[in-house]
């Protein structure tokens, strides 16, 4: 059993809260300039070269990428043989978000009422936390800040099993479709298949961390993430809505065992701006 002491948390999600913010991942990178050399329109070519630019110019003057820096979705892997210690572990990553938003000049976004009174709480929490309990005796955290307009166009449907996969796809690809320029394409689709209803749209923001170049282990849903990234692609949609061959850049499937009548599928968009960092703490 090891003990991590619960200060250890603060600054790793500190850090995590802006990082995230300021500096795109190499793979996003990459994706994009190789969809740039194969857009036909010129309006695309240009609108994904400014995406590259404003990529270099946050990560230098460590300033956000959008200023919609989104509400903190936190993925935590927490060790069995982890014994937490000299606090709230709950609280420590609250106090990590809250510095980062402070300290990293973000933009705050979450409101204590939903509905009736909507006011600011002022620093970004309570953060989204989300925990799995796995083997091992470290922490791995991720933080995956997730903006209004991506999120907004994300949907669960509980479908039947009758619809079968075309079903699925045919959902996945209008859901695409009508949620048009509002998510910043070019996008990356996440989506969660099976469980129940709850569980397919966690297993479809789940699947958004995947890395971009990485294939579903399974030959026949990796077949179904190139169809359906190929109609998305058909769509029209392109860069911020514009018009080009590129709205997405990804596609990413996860799915879980389910009841016999049922067939819940998720998607959860996001957008070019696809923030997320993770580290381990031991």
């Amino acid at each position: 059993m090891k003990e991590i002491d619960i200060s250890k948390i603060i600054p790793v999600v500190k850090k995590l809260c802006m990082d995230a913010n300021y500096y795109i991942d190499e793979d996003v990178i990459k994706k994009i300039k190789e969809f740039q050399k194969k857009e036909e329109s010129p309006t695309a070519q240009e609108i994904l070269s400014i995406m590259l630019e404003n990529y270099k110019l946050a990560a230098d003057e460590k300033m956000p990428i959008c200023q919609d820096t989104g509400v903190a979705v936190v993925f935590v892997e927490l060790g069995q043989d982890v014994h937490l210690i000299g606090g709230d572990f709950y609280e420590a990553i609250n106090e990590g978000v809250r510095q980062g938003y402070k300290d990293g000049y973000l933009r705050k976004s979450m409101v204590d009422d939903p509905v009736i009174k909507r006011k600011n709480t002022g620093d970004n929490t309570p953060a989204l936390i989300y925990t799995d309990i796995v083997p091992g005796d470290k922490i791995k955290i991720t933080i995956a800040p997730k903006g209004g307009g991506a999120e907004n166009m994300s949907e669960v449907k509980m479908m039947k099993a009758a619809d079968g996969i075309e079903g699925v796809k045919d959902f996945v690809v209008d859901r695409v479709k009508r949620s048009g320029g509002n998510p910043c394409p070019p996008v990356i689709v996440g989506i969660g298949i099976g469980g129940n209803f709850e569980q397919s749209a966690l297993l479809a923001k789940k699947a958004l961390l995947v890395p971009l170049y990485e294939k579903n282990p399974s030959p026949v849903w990796a077949k179904v993430e190139d169809e359906i990234l190929d109609r998305v692609n058909k769509l029209g949609i392109g860069p911020q809505g514009l018009g080009g061959m590129t709205t997405a850049l990804a596609v990413n499937i996860l799915y879980k065992p389910c009841h016999i009548a049922s067939m819940p599928v998720a998607v959860n968009m996001q957008c070019h701006v696809h923030r997320h960092k993770s580290a381990i703490i031991e």
